[in-house]
Parts: structure tokens; sequence; C-alpha cells
């Protein structure tokens, strides 16, 4: 991760998006904001699952497999 001189734990496009948001004056161009950015990261989720699916990592039965688990945690109680 690329970061900068001013602020070693931020990398360059953490900084940026707090420039874009900080530019935000209004509810309303914050709230374009966050839906451009949604846009964004929408679209790199589907296009990563369409490459899982595409290397048969993931196909319709692994996902009807996925709704049929029960994945919680189990209580620990104290004693």
């Amino acid at each position: 991760m690329a970061t900068t001189a001013q602020n070693p734990s931020l990398s360059i496009g953490q900084l940026h998006i707090l420039e874009m948001m900080n530019r935000c004056r209004t509810d309303e161009s914050l709230k374009m904001l966050k839906k451009v950015l949604f846009e964004f990261y929408a679209k790199e989720a589907e296009a990563e699952a369409q490459r899982l699916w595409d290397a048969d990592v993931i196909s319709e039965e692994k996902i009807e497999q996925w709704g049929k688990e029960h994945m919680r945690t189990p209580y620990v109680h104290a004693l």
C-alpha cells in the first residue's frame, strides 16, 4: 500500500477519497458521490463474481449449497 509522507497510515487512494468527501458541501453532493462509489464497487464485485463463475470456482450447485449452510457462531457459556 502506497502511503504519503504527511500521513503514513493512509494510502494515496484513501487520501483522495477523503479529499473528495471534503469537497461535498451539501447532503445532495455527498449522496451523489456515494452513489458513484457504490456503482464502481458494485461493478468490481460483479466482475469478480463473473471471474469466479468462469473459473468454475462457483456454480449453481455451490450457490444452492451455500443457501442450505448454517454458519452461526456457537455461543460459549461463561461458567
